[in-house]
């Protein structure tokens, strides 16, 4: 494949477009090429190397004097049979040490030497033949050059030449010198006498699919290339001096320190899961892996499948796995069993306390420490509970038969086994917490033996230990968070490092911080407002100055808070809690009891660490923080607390990202509790984590030249980001002609004027980054702090304090503000604030009785005679209703034919009928039908269903009624819905005030208690009509008081808004009418869509808009489903989304899932189908009626459905 070279112009168009170097995709923290790329050149043995050609007659009177030769091992940094790689310390800096047996001389890398400013003798150089032939010249020589190796220090002449992998290579010159060797090439260990004593050095043993990293590698490749070979270099810590007597003890059990293979021995002691009574088996589904993962995942499995710790299961429990990277590149799974140990009734077998341990070793001056290996795979499981296991992964179901790592009780389970296996030397020479074996002693030979006792009761229980994490007959070693000595046992210095290594505040923040950490344990520290008084001097305005006054009560609060009686013992009979925090650039925690501190943690965050969320950040923090603190925490139930929300449910969140996987692996078998803390009550961990690197700028210059340094070799397609914003930053002040004056004015002086100061060329403003003026650089910023994930599309509150923490310019608050009321996603996203739009527009009052009327439907009511819709019918001018009960499925025409039968015969045709969208009124019979008799139909424009308000009014009192009297037999509804029409038309109604009988026919509804007969029928009639007349007249008064009254009472709660042609508005699609689909997608659905163009207004609060030609709903809306589009930009016009014939929101169906006949008695069976909408998962799936569906999708039958 071509390799692609980018010209500089190119490299700065990619970055300006977001774009990677090596692909055409955006670049993001997650991204990796498709096509990635490693430029390797193999060695092949057949093949010559390209090496350096020199004249054939002065090389061969070269090698008759030197006879030297170097073998390609030497020079690639590969291994072969007779050679063996360690480790040496030059000049404080770590070497890779090539022993070889086929190379005559010692040589070293001519980069290292340059690298470590040795004295170079270029005088002195000869020819080197290679083991192919070939002949390369020496570039110097290094005389004398002083470096130890695992303990032996030795100082050797070196010739230097151009190495690949290693940078020294000692050949027969040395290796000649030491007299007899013992030399075991298998195992890779070297044994002879130097200065009357025996020297061991342990060789690097390899492991496969291992990168050797160097920085001679890199350096190498960035300057010419070179000859690379892909070869494990594994860095072990390797206890340099063993004493001979214990070297011969540990060499005579190899099989303790040997990988464990197959199923460990049956013992006593199997782990058991005991579940709470009546819990069903746990099952979860599988995570979702990549395709590369899942091949991981395979051979993972098959290798636990052929080492015999897991087998194929049919059990009904089931745990998914976590899919974790390892440190050296390579994966492993844990299974993810924090649902089953919900479920898991706790073992309460005791956990050793560590001062308790500790107290025991009293006199011992001698020390051996043990670390087991694969601790929890060297006991089986019960056989009863291996079911429970169980793990699922994309092709198959598996179970251990060995303890996996995760489970609840396993710690217990563990230790109750190195009980019983050390039982009777417990407490006299050995101590074990969990896999962690102390073995201590008076004296080296009473060690000796008390070493061989441990090591054979080891071997004889089959178990294993791990020699590169051993350490034999030392005078001190770390255990359990303490240094133990022959002097006693000390806390740990890395305990109290966070404090005591706390820099010297340069800036006002970093002194509130450190005041904010000590201040929280002033009750504990006598006379700490006195102490502190030149610290808090420091804050008033414009008096920053530190002093020698300053500097003793900064170092003697640190001392203060290092020490007792603030820093207080553990007592393990209380609750241990950890209060834990992440900044933009590192992390602190503190392990407390009682609010009293025993430890301090702070780390700065570094490499690629930096550019992890918040989120992420905050996981790490707690993370580290309880890995920390392993030994007090460890089968204890203790509290974290931290002000991220999120992860005080991170016992349940289910896992998605491969950090997720890798962190929350860490922290199975542990119990715990997370809390919330807000941040500003979380004052120690957030000035812990605030403690180093707190100056933004330099932490990201300094991790820039680093990640540019990884990416100028060209040797595999990595992508990394590069701020060039630091130099548009400083080219911002050229444009601004008052900062530039201010840059040359400090530049000049040397110090700060007012709140600004300079800063490596940047201009800072109370260590603010300054912007200039014109700048289009403040676009960027304001994006960054209002459009990205971090900024979350904030208001102007938030997003102007977020751009207060690290920025400033002239017009800050009018810029941010103007830019957010010209965003464009907040605009169709958020909801309006505002009142309403649009004033009241009442209907006009109709001239007499039935000459208007309204139309609605009551659906979702129960079925009741076959019934189950009500169609309710008001007369707009004295309030008169008709209830006429109907069922599904209804058409036009029936409503049509029933409108005949109960209203027409009554009251004749209206002159006007209002309605909503309803498809039985915007269908083409009944606009046709009633279009030929004159009768005009007015119905509510789009997705403003309040145009119909009376009838809306006149459901929700049927409903009341309904319900009143109903309720008990709900299927009886029927029989009271004559009685419901009597009681509406006879109450009373506050804008006629009259009921709607009396309005109609101009006397009160006559009692239906009393029969009052004997009037004289032709007065009757005329007092009749003339009271009619009056009763029609005192009608429309009322009516017209009560409209008034009603816009005066709703404009207090709307806003006018009015548009012009030509306008850009933002339209918003809420459906009046609810279905069931959709429901989760809905929530995040967008609130506005567009902008679209007004061009025509329609009335006096309706506008018609420009619509894209797919669309399929009404055109015309009312004022308050629009807002104005805000900003000068017009974005492309969005497609609208998915609706039916009424125009509500409408998902479309991609798949049906399952089908089903629902059978309720006295009715016909219906069929129901499970339906997964588009864009939507399985689980959100919907059953819905099968007849419905192909009424509301014609499209889509035979295709779907």
């Amino acid at each position: 494949m071509p390799v692609q070279r980018l010209t500089p112009m190119q490299m700065s168009e990619r970055r300006k477009k977001g774009l990677c170097y090596n692909c055409d995709e955006r670049w993001n923290s997650d991204h990796r090429c498709k096509n990635r790329k490693l430029y390797l050149m193999e060695e092949v043995e057949d093949e010559e190397a390209e090496l350096i050609e020199i004249e054939e007659e002065e090389v061969e009177a070269e090698l008759e004097d030197e006879k030297a030769e170097i073998t390609l091992c030497a020079l690639l940094g590969s291994t072969s049979l007779s050679t063996m790689r360690v480790i040496a310390i030059l000049n404080g800096q770590k070497t890779v040490v090539l022993l070889d047996t086929g190379s005559t001389h010692n040589f070293m890398d001519e980069t290292l030497a340059k690298t470590l400013k040795l004295p170079i003798d270029v005088e002195s150089n000869f020819g080197v033949r290679v083991a192919n032939g070939q002949v390369i010249r020496t570039l110097g020589e290094c005389k004398e050059v002083k470096f130890k190796m695992q303990g032996l220090h030795l100082k050797l002449t070196f010739n230097l030449l151009e190495l690949g992998g290693c940078g020294i290579v000692l050949g027969t010159q040395w290796l000649s010198t030491p007299g007899v060797i013992s030399w075991d090439f298998k195992n890779l260990v070297m044994g002879f006498m130097h200065e009357g004593k025996q020297v061991w050095l342990q060789g690097l043993k390899e492991k496969p699919n291992l990168i050797q990293g160097s920085k001679d590698f890199k350096g190498k490749a960035t300057m010419k290339g070179l000859l690379l070979q892909i070869m494990p270099c594994e860095l072990a810590s390797i206890q340099e001096e063993i004493c001979a007597p214990i070297r011969e003890l540990v060499e005579e059990f190899p099989q303790v320190f040997e990988e464990p293979e197959g199923l460990p021995p049956k013992r006593n002691h199997e782990h058991q899961i005991l579940l709470k009574q009546g819990v069903p088996p746990h099952f979860q589904r599988p995570y979702r892996y990549p395709h590369y993962q899942k091949t991981e995942i395979e051979k993972i499995v098959q290798d636990l499948l052929d080492s015999g710790c897991v087998r194929p299961s049919q059990s009904p429990f089931a745990s998914p796995v976590l899919l974790v990277r390892k440190a050296d590149g390579s994966w492993r799974i844990c299974v993810d069993y924090r649902g089953l140990n919900k479920e898991t009734v706790k073992d309460k077998f005791p956990i050793p306390v560590v001062d308790e341990l500790l107290d025991e070793l009293q006199g011992a001056v001698v020390f051996s420490k043990l670390d087991l290996r694969s601790a929890y795979h060297q006991i089986r499981m019960r056989e009863e509970d291996i079911e429970k296991t169980a793990f699922k992964t994309h092709e198959g179901h598996y179970e251990y038969l060995v303890m996996p790592f995760g489970l609840t009780n396993a710690p217990s389970t563990f230790q109750s086994l190195m009980n019983e296996v050390f039982r009777p030397h417990l407490r006299k020479f050995v101590l074990v917490f969990f896999d962690d074996i102390l073995v201590y002693s008076k004296g080296l030979e009473e060690h000796t033996a008390h070493l061989k006792t441990v090591l054979q009761i080891l071997a004889l229980h089959q178990l294993y230990a791990k020699m590169s994490k051993c350490v034999f007959a030392t005078s001190e070693v770390e255990y359990l968070g303490h240094i133990i000595s022959g002097e006693g046992v000390k806390t740990d210095p890395k305990k109290i490092a966070a404090m005591v290594d706390w820099p010297i505040p340069k800036s006002l923040k970093a002194v509130r911080g450190f005041l904010g950490l000590t201040g929280y344990y002033r009750k504990f520290i006598k006379g700490y407002g006195q102490i502190t008084s030149p610290l808090t001097s420091l804050l008033k305005k414009d008096a920053f100055l530190w002093s020698e006054k300053a500097e003793k009560a900064f170092e003697e609060l640190k001392a203060a808070v290092s020490q007792p009686p603030v820093l207080a013992l553990p007592d393990f009979s209380k609750t241990f809690v950890i209060e834990c925090d992440a900044s933009g650039f590192g992390m602190g925690a503190v392990l407390m009891q009682d609010g009293r501190p025993l430890a301090y943690y702070s780390q700065a965050l570094k490499g690629k660490n930096l550019f992890l969320s918040t989120y992420e950040k905050e996981l790490l923090a707690l993370v580290l923080s309880v890995k920390k603190w392993r030994p007090y925490l460890f089968a204890t139930i203790f509290t974290i607390k931290t002000d991220q929300q999120s992860l005080k449910h991170i016992l349940e969140q289910r896992v998605g990202t491969p950090m997720q996987q890798k962190w929350i692996s860490k922290l199975l078998g542990y119990h715990f509790v997370v809390e919330y803390k807000q941040g500003k009550e979380n004052k120690v961990a957030d000035a812990l984590s605030r403690k180093e690197d707190t100056d933004l700028k330099t932490e990201v210059e300094k991790e820039t030249v680093y990640l540019q340094a990884q990416t100028q070799g060209h040797l595999c397609a990595i992508s990394f980001p590069s701020p060039t914003w630091l130099d548009d930053l400083r080219a911002s002040y050229e444009e601004d002609e008052e900062l530039k004056s201010l840059v040359s004015r400090l530049q000049a002086s040397g110090e700060g004027e007012g709140h600004y100061t300079l800063n490596q060329g940047l201009l800072l403003y109370k260590d603010r980054f300054c912007i200039g003026k014109e700048s289009g650089m403040k676009i960027k910023v304001l994006a960054m702090i209002h459009d990205s994930p971090l900024g979350g599309h904030s208001g102007y509150l938030k997003s102007l304090h977020r751009a207060k923490k690290d920025w400033f310019w002239h017009g800050m608050k009018k810029d941010i503000k103007a830019y957010i009321r010209g965003c464009d996603t907040c605009q169709r996203l958020k909801h309006e604030t505002s009142k309403p739009a649009g004033l009241l527009q009442p209907l006009a009052i109709p001239p007499r009785p039935w000459h208007s009327i309204s139309m609605d439907f009551v659906e979702g009511l129960p079925t009741s005679r076959k019934q189950n819709v009500i169609l309710v019918i008001v007369d707009r001018f004295t309030k008169y209703v008709h209830f006429i009960s109907l069922s599904h499925p209804y058409t036009a025409s029936k409503v049509a034919a029933l409108f005949l039968q109960h209203v027409f015969k009554l009251h004749g045709l209206p002159s006007s009928i209002v309605s909503d969208r309803d498809t039985v009124f915007t269908s083409l019979f009944w606009e046709e039908l009633f279009r030929r008799q004159g009768v005009d139909l007015a119905m509510s424009s789009s997705y403003h269903p309040q145009s119909d308000g009376q009838t809306e009014v006149v459901n929700k009192s049927l409903e009341h009624y309904l319900r009143a009297f109903a309720a008990d037999k709900a299927s009886l509804w029927v029989e009271w819905l004559p009685l419901a029409e009597y009681w509406f038309n006879t109450n009373y109604h506050t804008s006629t005030k009259l009921s709607p009988f009396e309005a109609l026919y101009g006397y009160l509804p006559p009692r239906l208690i009393e029969f009052v007969p004997g009037l004289t029928r032709v007065a009757a009639v005329e007092d009749l009509l003339e009271h009619r007349q009056q009763v029609v007249g005192l009608l429309e008064h009322n009516l017209v008081a009560a409209q008034a009254q009603m816009k005066q009472q709703a404009d207090k709660h709307r806003s006018e808004r009015e548009f012009e042609v030509g306008d850009w508005v933002f339209l918003r699609l809420q459906p009046f009418r609810q279905k069931s689909m959709r429901k989760k997608l809905g929530k995040l659905s967008p609130k506005f869509y567009g902008p679209y163009k007004v061009i025509q207004r329609v009335g006096m609060v309706a506008y018609k808009l420009e619509l894209p030609e797919e669309a399929c709903i009404h055109p015309v809306f009312h004022v308050s489903c629009l807002k104005a589009k805000l900003g000068k930009t017009i974005t492309p016009i969005s497609r609208l989304p998915p609706t039916d014939a009424l125009g509500h929101l409408a998902p479309q169906p991609a798949k049906i899932l399952e089908t089903r006949t629902i059978k309720k008695r006295r009715l016909p069976a219906v069929t129901e189908v499970l339906v997964q909408w588009e864009e939507g998962d399985p689980d959100d799936a919907t059953w819905e009626l099968l007849f419905k569906l192909q009424e509301d999708y014609p499209h889509l039958v035979g295709k779907v459905f």
